[in-house]
């Protein structure tokens, strides 16, 4: 998905940004799904026990379809997940979180997505601005797991709605981050797994590109090519 701002063509645009914000989780970190295999290894679950794959499957994830068509939200999914795999090690967990530290153990630098690690420090190196700007950083992964992530070293700003209780697409949420960067909402591009939340980003000025999990290097490279990166 890509924003043609003020009628410039995407040549005219190449190199014209400033920042690098990014979405956290399915962005950042590999998705849930992907490491379905890691987690039932830490949890002691057999091989395949769990089937549910969001987007990868969604024929056969009919709650990933209610959260698709706005039935329920992102919170809602991951904490019936989360309870549902607690009951499963026979424990009451009652947040993502609980979820997240049992399911990665002490090293979530494990579930992060390299490629994108990679932008974020070529990003830095190149005298760009990088920011996190999350729905759900601490309140998915906890607080701690920041200082478990050297490449934040690399982040300028951190907005994180487990604080601020202001939820993507709003467009109060970009704005905070933008007031963080200093910067105009043209000289971002940003980076989402959720349409909707890049669709946010285009209404507010910003350069929403929406991440497909399939093909991440596809966004990728168009965001690379945006901020003059080689």
């Amino acid at each position: 998905m890509f924003n043609n701002l003020f009628d410039k063509s995407e040549e005219q645009l190449s190199g014209h940004a400033k920042a690098l914000v990014l979405d956290f989780g399915s962005v950042i970190s590999l998705t849930m799904f992907e490491t379905h295999a890691q987690t039932e290894k830490e949890l002691g679950l057999a091989p395949g026990t769990l089937t549910w794959m969001g987007p990868f499957d969604p024929d056969n994830d009919p709650m990933w379809r209610d959260m698709e068509a706005g039935k329920i939200t992102q919170r809602d999914y991951w904490l019936a997940r989360a309870k549902e795999v607690g009951e499963l090690v026979g424990e009451n967990w009652t947040t993502m979180m609980d979820f997240v530290k049992r399911a990665r153990g002490q090293d979530p630098m494990s579930i992060m997505r390299q490629e994108m690690v990679d932008l974020i420090y070529l990003a830095h190196k190149s005298g760009l601005k990088v920011a996190i700007l999350s729905n759900e950083l601490d309140l998915f992964f906890g607080d701690d797991i920041r200082g478990k992530l050297p490449f934040l070293s690399a982040v300028d700003v951190i907005v994180d709605a487990s604080y601020t209780n202001i939820l993507k697409p709003d467009p109060k949420a970009y704005h905070l981050c933008l007031d963080e960067l200093k910067l105009e909402a043209s000289d971002c591009v940003f980076i989402d797994d959720q349409i909707i939340n890049a669709e946010g980003a285009n209404a507010v000025g910003m350069i929403g590109l929406h991440l497909d999990v399939f093909k991440p290097e596809i966004c990728i490279t168009e965001a690379k090519k945006l901020l003059g990166l080689r």
